[in-house]
């Protein structure tokens, strides 16, 4: 997967796969069915998760600049850090939620491209 738009290359990309809305997208530290963390070099980052079962996924994607583990947001919910998900899915206010993300997977090569928001 191919990581779009990063702004600088401060801190890490982490790119969180989920199976269930169970803590989609905020706690992806936790409850990520796979997870990676990419350093970033030169504006530019991607994850390639190897060996995952056909099913339904959600994939969220987050600029961690200070590397606290977490999508950092402001009072209203709003994410302050650099946000994607796959289907490009968006919500009014905070993060979308993993129904507007998912997709099903059917266990061969898949190329997804995910842009980041700030």
């Amino acid at each position: 997967m191919k990581i779009l738009n990063i702004k600088n290359s401060t801190g890490t990309i982490a790119c969180a796969l989920f199976e269930s809305s169970v803590g989609f997208p905020a706690d992806y530290l936790r409850s990520a069915t796979n997870l990676m963390s990419i350093k970033i070099r030169g504006k530019q980052a991607s994850c390639d998760f190897q060996d995952i079962a056909p099913g339904t996924y959600a994939l969220a994607v987050v600029h961690d600049e200070n590397m606290n583990g977490k999508i950092d947001t402001n009072l209203l919910g709003i994410p302050t850090e650099g946000y994607g998900f796959s289907n490009d899915a968006k919500a009014l206010l905070g993060t979308p939620s993993f129904s507007a993300a998912r997709f099903t997977y059917d266990g061969r090569n898949l190329d997804m491209t995910i842009g980041l928001h700030y």
